[in-house]
């Protein structure tokens, strides 16, 4: 599990609240609050 602030590395992370999907094009990206429930978990 990663959380907004983390730079977990490129890939596609999925919100654990609501399912929204974000994906971090850079490594060095860092996971923001999810845009439609301002969630912070995600799972890969």
């Amino acid at each position: 599990m990663s959380t907004t602030g983390e730079k977990p590395g490129k890939g596609t992370y999925i919100c654990n609240k609501c399912g929204n999907k974000v994906t971090l094009d850079d490594r060095d990206d860092t996971l923001p609050p999810c845009s439609k429930c301002h969630g912070t978990e995600y799972t890969p």
